[in-house]
């Protein structure tokens, strides 16, 4: 059985990805953004999930983040679930923090990173952005450009680690809508997958999926330079070195 850390377990994807994993009985660490936010994942913790509590949006709570699940002792499996669809947030939740997160939490097997099909929009320039919450440079789809580029780039840095993208589709979450065309059980299906089997398929590294499928990514996330480029801006604003 694995332990799983998943970012913003609080509701949607984050949250039915950890309550199959639990029903599997795999060892899950849930998150939630405050601590007013721990009422909605105590049925998950009654069954014995861990939680941790953190505002990804702010640099120094997500670093505490990392301490609080480093403390718990070592993972297998880190699923980068949290996401904010619009706003200043956008680019320190969907990018700065699974960055921050992935630099600080203890190296697990599997790191899976959640993409989306509209990073095929995303612009492919790190000119001018604001990486902090206080205005918005950068789109949805720029965002999950950048974090795809992040699984690609790590898994480039770390052989010994399966880093992947997923895209889960447009599912009905609060985020997706209750109007999304796409199977919620498929939407965190991937990450599951990914998380746990032991299938030659799953324990492959540097793909981009989408229902357990590998689909090629915008160029850009493949490209070393762009990926060394975000690396470094990255690095820069947290002053924290992805090694």
């Amino acid at each position: 059985m694995a332990r799983v850390f998943i970012t913003g377990s609080a509701e949607g994807l984050g949250r039915a990805t950890a309550d199959t994993l639990l029903h599997e009985g795999h060892e899950v660490i849930v998150h939630t953004r405050s601590i007013e936010r721990l009422a909605a994942v105590k049925d998950l913790v009654d069954r014995g999930a861990s939680a941790v509590v953190g505002d990804l949006a702010e640099v120094e709570q997500t670093r505490d983040v990392a301490v609080q699940v480093n403390r718990l002792g070592s993972t297998d499996v880190v699923i980068h679930n949290a996401g904010v669809y619009s706003g200043a947030q956008v680019l320190p939740v969907n990018v700065v923090a699974p960055y921050l997160l992935t630099a600080l939490i203890r190296r697990p097997r599997r790191l899976i990173y959640l993409s989306s099909g509209m990073h095929h929009g995303g612009r492919d320039t790190l000119a001018r952005l604001d990486w902090t919450d206080t205005r918005s440079t950068g789109s949805y789809s720029d965002s999950k450009l950048f974090v795809t580029a992040l699984a690609l780039a790590v898994a480039g840095l770390w052989p010994d680690v399966h880093s992947n993208a997923v895209d889960p589709g447009w599912v009905p979450t609060r985020m997706g809508g209750p109007g999304a065309p796409d199977d919620l059980r498929l939407g965190h299906l991937t990450q599951e997958w990914l998380a746990t089997s032991d299938e030659p398929a799953a324990l492959t590294s540097g793909g981009y999926w989408h229902h357990q499928q590998r689909r090629e990514p915008h160029t850009a996330a493949r490209d070393v330079t762009f990926q060394a480029g975000l690396l470094d801006a990255l690095a820069d604003y947290t002053a924290t070195t992805l090694k």
